[in-house]
């Protein structure tokens, strides 16, 4: 019996079923030992080696079960995901259970194919040394900066608060952008359109001034704007240049890991969390009716837009066959990989394009089948040709002022027949003129006027950071690496520094408060470029171009001094946040403080009256951007006895609320929003906002996913939403939400 160790159930059921006979396949359910929970597990003193424990009665159940199956085997391979998280996890497991590292028995493939299992079996290798050092220096700097930095900030601000690498650069990110917009002083300025017609043909068609002899013109009060009306009153209109052109719109490369996040939110309105986890039961591998256990499509943590030489062919038969020979590009598509990439695999792409889907819609969950959907459309117009569009650039002259227009026909659609561009996420006002609709025009053409059109407008801020947005800018300043990204947002979320404004990102006044003091005392610790060269530094050992605990050691010894001197100054107050409660003792407002061991309630009229209360945290409300159709004051968030309900802010004068269902994730059976509702006798319970089409409902806060075991929906099984549980009391699928 040979016995191949994975590192899910799914992933093991799918493998077991390429192998055949003669082959065992268990998982050890992600890693065995870890370092501890409540203490640092690092030694310092001795190049900081980390002191590795098995941490629960599960992970102890696992080793025994997975000893006894060593113990009889004639060959064990190792067969984890093919990363240095992957790496790691096998090379615990080759401690663990006593294997000799002479044995090679480390086997990794991109796609859990029956051809690319059978291939790995047939070349183990021994584990790269070099991959376990890069991540176990992950593993350690994030411990030393997380359990160094946090209980500071919980000394100096207040409890419950966390730093860490990548999480405390992120928050920057959006704290940074959120005192662009607060400082922005908007610009004033018109724009002046032409609505013209070319005399005996239609259509009208809009065009925008752009300049004034031969110069960019910007318009920048109402002086200047009514000048220029009257300087083209009465005045003809003509054809001063036309440029025609043939332009081509380019295929995207296939997806990589941040790309993915990237459309699942844009497109899908996915959290990038939820995108990850549907896209690992891609990978591992479900049961399809009919089809039995089968995986979809290749490794999902990549930062590679490479495909293999075979998946090309593949896509060129496959557009031959069903789209025609126009769609078929003479040679190839190729795309090039960031320099910074790792490429160590393939883009994300489905490993067999015969199962299409629209074969797969009835066969898989509602998220399944729009993530597989997404990936299988991006991949296969990866490879196809491009489109085609005929453009043509128009200027038109009065007076000596500058008219511009432009028209895009396309008369070849490409690519674009099997999947659309990015949306934009951050859509910008489309400027007049810009790829209307025109007529057959040449130079000397006399136009008629059919109106004129000013408009006063003013210069926007930037927009706040969305998730998609914020990856997307995590990624181009190397923080973080690919399978970070959903986690550190998670992170953000839980430590309660970011919210969501629809679908941007805010920072609260506690993400502020923690990004100004991390600022002001840890300066490398929120510094973005300082961030993305430890990046750097953690691939040069993986590329045996450095020793990890001198990397790890480099970080540390500054950070040391740095808590020093933080500990002896003075900290940081969350400022008070306003609530429609009334002080008992006085009547005056009360506000929520912040203190070392969390919120209360204080009376405002502090010293003169010294009344304080404890907070429930589920009444505690909080300040949003709705408005109250009674009074026109700010409304605030609260929760009661029947859930979230929003109230005045100016309460008692006014004292208008309205109900408030929270959307706490995406329903896993259809993909619409799941909300907080209660019963008649306010018990609170979690249902799909498509009822009575969709019939999802659960006492457990959803996760948005499914069970990788059985199918079921999952939900938290804690208060933290620290860990997960299958929904169905008859599974005995749990999960611990562990960065990776």
């Amino acid at each position: 019996m040979k016995l191949v160790i994975v590192e899910s159930p799914a992933k093991a059921k799918t493998i077991a079923k390429y192998l055949g006979e003669g082959y065992v396949v268990d998982a050890s359910k992600g890693h065995i030992r870890d370092l501890p929970e409540k203490e640092m597990g690092v030694d310092i003193d001795n190049h900081y080696k980390p002191v590795y424990k098995i941490r629960t009665k599960e992970q102890k159940e696992t080793i025994a079960r997975l000893k006894s199956k060593v113990d009889s085997a004639e060959k064990v391979y190792l067969a984890t995901d093919p990363d240095r998280e992957g790496e790691a996890i096998s090379w615990h497991l080759q401690q663990t259970l006593k294997l000799k590292p002479e044995q090679c028995n480390r086997i990794m493939f991109n796609e859990i194919s029956k051809s690319a299992v059978n291939k790995a079996i047939q070349s183990p290798a021994s584990i790269n040394m070099s991959l376990v050092n890069a991540q176990q220096a992950r593993r350690v700097l994030d411990r030393l900066v997380g359990y160094t930095l946090s209980p500071v900030l919980c000394r100096k601000i207040q409890g419950k608060l966390s730093a860490g690498r990548v999480q405390s650069a992120a928050l920057r990110i959006v704290v940074d952008r959120e005192n662009e917009i607060t400082s922005f002083v908007p610009e004033e300025y018109w724009n002046i359109s032409a609505i013209l017609e070319k005399r005996g043909d239609k259509p009208q068609f809009k065009s925008l001034l752009t300049g004034y002899k031969g110069k960019k013109l910007k318009i920048t009060n109402k002086e200047q704007c009514d000048k220029v009306l009257s300087e083209l009153h009465g005045n003809q209109y003509t054809v001063a240049n036309v440029k025609k052109a043939v332009t081509y719109g380019k295929p995207l490369p296939p997806f990589t890991t941040s790309t993915l996040q990237q459309d699942a939110v844009n497109k899908l309105r996915m959290t990038s969390s939820n995108a990850m986890q549907i896209a690992q039961q891609l990978y591992e591998g479900l049961d399809v009716p009919s089809m039995g256990h089968v995986a979809l499509i290749t490794y999902i943590r990549t930062d590679s837009v490479r495909i293999s030489a075979e998946a090309a062919a593949s896509a060129r038969e496959y557009l031959l066959q069903h789209y025609g020979q126009r769609y078929v590009p003479d040679t190839p598509n190729v795309y090039s990989s960031k320099k910074s990439a790792q490429d160590a695999h393939e883009a994300i792409r489905p490993i067999n394009l015969e199962l299409t889907p629209e074969m797969m819609k009835d066969k898989l969950q509602s998220g399944q089948y729009k993530l597989y959907k997404l990936i299988y459309q991006r991949f296969l117009a990866s490879q196809s040709t491009k489109s085609q569009f005929d453009s043509v650039n128009v200027e038109i002259d009065c007076n000596g002022y500058t008219f511009s227009a432009s028209g895009k026909t396309m008369i070849f659609d490409g690519y674009t027949a099997i999947y659309a561009d990015n949306v934009k996420e951050d859509k910008t006002d489309k400027e007049d003129g810009d790829n209307v609709r025109l007529p057959a025009l040449a130079v000397g053409d006399i136009l008629n006027l059919i109106e004129l059109k000013h408009e006063q407008k003013f210069t926007k801020p930037p927009v706040r950071y969305t998730e998609a947005s914020l990856i997307k800018a995590m990624e181009e300043r190397g923080i973080g690496r690919p399978s970070t990204y959903a986690a550190t947002m998670f992170t953000l979320y839980k430590r309660e520094y970011v919210i969501k404004d629809g679908k941007y990102l805010v920072p609260t006044e506690l993400g502020k408060v923690v990004t100004d003091y991390l600022k002001e005392h840890f300066h490398d610790i929120v510094d973005v470029e300082f961030t993305a060269e430890m990046e750097d530094k953690l691939d040069s050992i993986e590329e045996d171009k450095a020793v990890w605990y001198d990397v790890v050691d480099e970080i540390y010894q500054p950070l040391k001094r740095e808590v020093s001197a933080a500990l002896n100054s003075s900290g940081l107050a969350v400022p008070d946040q306003p609530t429609d409660e009334v002080c008992e003792k006085c009547g005056a407002p009360m506000v929520i403080k912040s203190g070392r061991y969390g919120k209360y309630l204080a009376c405002s009229n502090y010293p003169e009256c010294c009344n304080r209360r404890s907070l429930n945290e589920k009444s505690q409300p909080k300040l949003t951007d709705e408005i109250c159709e009674k009074c026109g004051a700010h409304m605030l968030e609260r929760e009661g006895k029947f859930g979230k309900y929003l109230a005045c802010s100016n309460y008692p004068e006014c004292k208008n609320t309205r109900s408030l269902n929270e959307v706490v994730a995406t329903c896993p059976l259809c993909g619409k929003p799941v909300a907080k509702r209660t019963t008649k006798r306010g018990k609170i319970f979690y249902g799909c906002s498509g009822y009575p089409d969709c019939t999802f409902a659960s006492w457990d806060i959803p996760t948005g996913t499914l069970c990788p075991q059985c199918g079921k929906p999952l939900v938290y099984a804690d208060k933290d939403n620290t860990t997960v549980k299958c929904s169905d009391k008859q599974c005995n699928y749990t999960h611990k939400i562990t960065e990776k």
